[in-house]
């Protein structure tokens, strides 16, 4: 048994000790049994809410609505969850009502996928009514009873499906993803946020061209924002080999595949609802994919650029020139590093320096200075030192005058 799940048999003792079931659930059970790396664990119980509060002595109310109660033990906190049923669900995205039950097939009745409705014991015994250690094996993505149901209740669970077919590179059963084109237009009435958490685990995925190609053969791609004229190129991103690609660099190449240009890509980014700081990272890329579109890297674009853009920018062109994705990049870090300069802070020299060197008040003759001699060291005609500098636009200055 994994270390997390053992660290956490202690909770599950104590649980049981006052009279109570208990049993770690989840996708901590489904990589456990997929043999991937398991970060926190989830623990399931018939006692209530209340009854956990008077077992442990360390809780938080995080979810205490829906029966979650996280515990402190040694350190380390636990989501611990009532069992329960839900009634009715409001908008295909939350239940009207949330009833504590004393029973776990129940409980696992209510999940999304078989492969996530197992549910194992202190021994390392599993409780698997749903056929999810099947469906593991087979390495099948199926609802748990029928899944016009299940996308009935929360349409997410859509888009949970082909971010699992990302992640996972398991096959969407049939029945499954019959629902998910029948059932699509249940996505427009779920959050943008929660759209982009699903969306950018699907970004992360080692199968995530074959995904998106699903998102457009199905449908999906109507209800995400912006995407609805984009049909063709998400069926046709299969043909693209994007392994390697970062979070922020499969945004990049999307909207390159999109063919959508700065100002559209704002937009785009804006209808996601994507922090600030990242959208300014992936716009930076594709300033410079473009650039490279006409131009050769010389020192000055590279300095430009800095390191991470240019790389990224590098990268997504090659995926869409269906070239090795670290072509190229290698003899780029080789010039990048030889830069008497990666960036300005670097540069010998200060706009109180000039204004001490020419006796003249602050103006826009200060960054064509600092810019002219930016230039001349990143061309190595200029040593960076701030007295060479100092000769330098003496020197220029006068040339200047003269003229």
């Amino acid at each position: 048994m994994k270390e997390a799940f053992l660290q956490a048999i202690p909770v599950l003792n104590k649980i049981e000790s006052a009279g109570y079931e208990a049993y770690f659930v989840g996708g901590a059970v489904r990589d456990f049994l997929l043999g991937k790396e398991i970060a926190d664990v989830d623990i399931a119980t018939s006692a209530t809410p209340e009854e956990l509060k008077s077992i442990f002595s360390k809780t938080l109310d995080v979810g205490i609505e829906h029966g979650t109660v996280v515990v402190l033990f040694n350190g380390i906190p636990y989501e611990v969850t009532t069992f329960r049923t839900e009634a009715e669900y409001l908008d295909f995205r939350r239940p009207s009502e949330v009833q504590f039950i004393r029973s776990l097939e129940e409980d696992l009745k209510r999940r999304d996928f078989t492969m996530n409705a197992i549910a194992m014991d202190r021994h390392g015994k599993f409780i698997d009514p749903f056929g999810g250690k099947k469906a593991i094996e087979e390495r099948v993505i199926r609802t748990v009873g029928n899944p016009d149901e299940r996308f009935t209740e929360d349409a997410l669970r859509m888009m949970r499906a082909v971010r699992f077919y990302s992640q996972l590179s398991f096959e969407i059963e049939k029945s499954t993803y019959e629902a998910l084109s029948s059932l699509a237009h249940l996505l427009e009435k779920i959050a943008v946020e929660r759209k982009l958490a699903e969306f950018e685990k699907l970004l992360a995925g080692w199968n995530r061209m074959m995904a998106l190609k699903i998102i457009g053969e199905t449908g999906l791609y109507k209800y995400l924002p912006q995407m609805s004229a984009f049909q063709k190129q998400l069926c046709s991103s299969a043909n693209y080999h994007a392994e390697g690609l970062t979070g922020e660099e499969m945004w990049g190449l999307l909207t390159c595949l999109f063919d959508i240009d700065q100002a559209g890509a704002e937009s785009f980014f804006k209808s996601w609802k994507l922090p600030v700081k990242k959208t300014r990272k992936i716009l930076s890329i594709l300033k410079w994919i473009r650039y490279r579109s006409d131009n050769e890297w010389d020192a000055y674009s590279l300095y430009q650029a800095g390191r991470e853009s240019l790389l990224s920018a590098e990268k997504i062109r090659n995926v869409l020139q269906h070239t090795d994705l670290k072509r190229n990049t290698d003899n780029l870090m080789e010039l990048y590093n030889t830069l008497p300069i990666k960036q300005r802070s670097e540069l010998q020299l200060t706009g109180n320096d000039l204004m001490n060197w020419f006796g003249k008040p602050p103006g826009a003759w200060i960054k064509a200075d600092l810019e002219k001699a930016e230039n001349a060291v990143l061309k190595g005609e200029l040593r960076n030192s701030n007295e060479s500098i100092r000769e330098w636009l003496m020197k220029c200055n006068q040339n200047l005058g003269k003229n």
